[in-house]
């Protein structure tokens, strides 16, 4: 456990079309849409930030240039604040900007499901653990949910998975995981099933968007992803390990 690496990366899949939320993501990413002060993708980014992620890489698709913009400086605005006097404002800014060269973006071009996504970040990831946020799940709690899975992954070098309970009744919607033997404080994953038919569901507790995956998915993924012809998802065989899952794309 000395030698563990420590989880400093963290990918984001922001190439999706948004169709869930049309028409308001008819020309704006789904993910620039305004949550109070702010938009969901910074809400995401932050939780990252407050688990101690230093590079954040964004899996992004055609269309997704403003949320690049986002996280870049943009100088006039800055100027025009402090001139104005709105210091404050610009405190704010300044305070979610991250640093030169924490940023880096690569494109999906085809969409080919989450297990594509991540799998076209490999370059920017390299052999070490990362940190996967789907940036359409907003999580609210005392402690951010990737900074207790950082804590959690420190303890067993595990691969992580978050979860949360639903209602049973609505095990069908979601991709729901079976629950073994606590360890630390989590538990272990016997298994998963995508969308459990009605009654055939292990449990109530369903994957949220937040996961720490080891290296070694890269290859798991690189042999799924010449099947052109299907989207590539992410799952736990029984044994507890990660494994590429695929279903048809319809193309």
């Amino acid at each position: 456990m000395d030698s563990m690496k420590r989880v400093r990366k963290a990918v984001f899949p922001v190439a999706g079309l948004g169709t869930r939320f049309l028409p308001a993501t008819k020309a704006i990413p789904k993910e620039m849409l305004t949550v109070v002060d702010r938009p969901v993708i910074q809400y995401v980014v932050d939780e990252a930030r407050e688990a101690g992620i230093e590079h954040f890489i964004f899996v992004t698709g055609r269309n997704k240039a403003v949320i690049e913009d986002h996280f870049d400086v943009q100088f006039e605005l800055y100027d025009t604040l402090a001139q104005r006097g709105k210091n404050d404002e610009l405190a704010r800014l300044q305070r979610l900007q991250p640093s030169p060269g924490q940023t880096s973006f690569t494109r999906q071009q085809v969409p080919l499901g989450l297990g594509h996504a991540v799998w076209c970040a490999r370059e920017l990831v390299g052999d070490e653990p990362f940190a996967l946020l789907l940036p359409d799940m907003i999580m609210q709690s005392e402690k951010s949910c990737m900074k207790e899975m950082v804590e959690l992954y420190a303890e067993t070098g595990n691969n992580i998975v978050a979860v949360q309970e639903c209602d049973p009744a609505e095990a069908h919607k979601y991709g729901i995981v079976g629950r073994g033997e606590d360890t630390h404080h989590g538990f272990r994953i016997t298994g998963m099933v995508e969308k459990p038919k009605t009654g055939t569901a292990p449990s109530n507790l369903y994957i949220n968007g937040r996961y720490i995956l080891q290296p070694e998915i890269f290859g798991i993924l690189d042999f799924f992803k010449q099947k052109a012809a299907y989207e590539i998802g992410i799952g736990i065989n029984d044994s507890g390990r990660f494994a590429a899952q695929f279903h048809d794309a319809g193309y």
